[in-house]
């Protein structure tokens, strides 16, 4: 079963910039179809952003788009999330998914347990 695991949240104040990971255990990255979603205190989980296998970026938050980037880096079956110009409104627990369909259809299989991002001066 895939397992994914996301490192590299923390504090940071407004304007600042964080650099999430999401580690696959799989030597087939370059097969999976990676999102990234955030769940802020007392809310639902929402999508940020998803980058296919093809290197397609699919924003979910119209507020990611221009701030948030993501990368895959097939070699070390990591995909990273590098999100600038943070704001508080960005607080909560980042979490990686894979699926084998597209962006799109949003039919995630796999999970990890999340990393959490708060922002605040």
């Amino acid at each position: 079963q895939l397992q994914l695991a996301e490192s590299g949240g923390g504090w940071v104040q407004p304007g600042g910039s964080l650099r999430l990971s999401c580690s696959l255990s799989t030597s087939t990255l370059d097969s999976w179809t990676i999102g990234w979603f955030r769940q802020a205190p007392g809310g639902e989980r929402e999508g940020v952003i998803c980058i296919n296998m093809h290197n397609y970026i699919e924003y979910y938050s119209r507020t990611a788009k221009g701030r948030f980037t993501p990368t895959r880096d097939n070699a070390k079956n990591t995909v990273y999330l590098q999100m600038d110009n943070l704001d508080p409104e960005d607080t909560g627990t980042y979490s990686c998914a894979a699926t084998k369909g597209s962006c799109i259809a949003r039919e995630f299989s796999a999970w990890g347990q999340g990393t959490q991002v708060t922002v605040s001066a």
